[in-house]
């Protein structure tokens, strides 16, 4: 991607999920990587409960690793 494009779909709030929670975004998706067999919305779930995410950082966290690698 070239740095005129902007992200689309979940990877668009990455830049704000870094700037609220103050950590890189690879830290966040490193979290939902490493829980293993949750479904999607148990995943969002545990994300607003252990860390604090607002629903939509947390969803679209989960989004992006739930649709594999990229």
């Amino acid at each position: 991607m070239s740095t005129d494009e902007k992200p689309i779909g979940p990877a668009s709030y990455f830049p704000s999920i870094e700037k609220k929670y103050g950590h890189a975004i690879e830290h966040w998706l490193e979290l939902a990587r490493n829980q293993q067999g949750m479904k999607h919305m148990d995943l969002v779930k545990w994300l607003k409960a252990e860390h604090g995410l607002g629903h939509g950082h947390a969803n679209a966290i989960v989004a992006y690793v739930l649709a594999g690698p990229q």
